[in-house]
């Protein structure tokens, strides 16, 4: 009974051994790589591991640099599929979804926009700067009613941000809505 005892230690220990071992090997091969070809093939061979969606959205964001908003989506897709949680797949989020807009997929890219404002779990900066990004788009489209809300939105959510500094600029430099020009005129009357 001592015996199997001692050997369910080592076993144990031996089995933590190899685990730290290959993890050493998987930190040490992302540090190597370095070029974006080096990068890819890392992110291949550890295609489950965390710093596979590292390898990932260090490649995105290579690709957003230089304008490949298509390729830029797609690695930032795979980042978010690998990272989960915590701010690398908030980041991977954003990304993604401002690519998607880049390469002519608005719709994608509102989509995921509000997935990560809706998101209550997701840090607050980060829910700020996608508002803002919709309210950017709703801007774009000339929807004054739609650009008033996001801001409420975001003043509800962090007055002092800088995303909702950035958004009641925006709202400030469109013409007045018409439903809001008529209910002032019903107002008067």
């Amino acid at each position: 009974l001592c015996a199997l005892v001692v050997l369910g230690i080592v076993g144990k220990g031996a089995l933590e051994y190899f685990e730290e071992q290959r993890e050493e090997g998987v930190r040490k091969a992302y540090a190597a790589a370095t070029t974006p070809d080096q990068l890819k093939a890392f992110a291949a061979a550890n295609a489950s591991h965390s710093l596979a969606g590292v390898a990932h959205l260090r490649m995105a964001d290579d690709a957003y640099k230089a304008g490949k908003a298509a390729d830029a989506a797609a690695a930032y897709e795979k980042a978010a599929g690998i990272l989960k949680s915590g701010p690398l797949a908030a980041r991977a989020r954003l990304g993604l979804a401002l690519s998607q807009v880049l390469a002519g997929k608005a719709a994608d890219g509102a989509k995921v926009l509000g997935q990560v404002a809706s998101d209550e779990k997701e840090f607050k900066a980060v829910r700020a700067e996608a508002i803002y990004h919709l309210c950017s788009l709703a801007a774009e489209a000339g929807q004054a009613e739609e650009v008033q809300k996001r801001v409420d939105e975001l003043m509800k959510l962090d007055v002092s941000s800088p995303w909702t500094q950035r958004a009641m600029s925006l709202r400030a430099s469109l013409p007045a809505a018409p439903a809001a020009d008529a209910k002032k005129d019903a107002g008067k009357k």
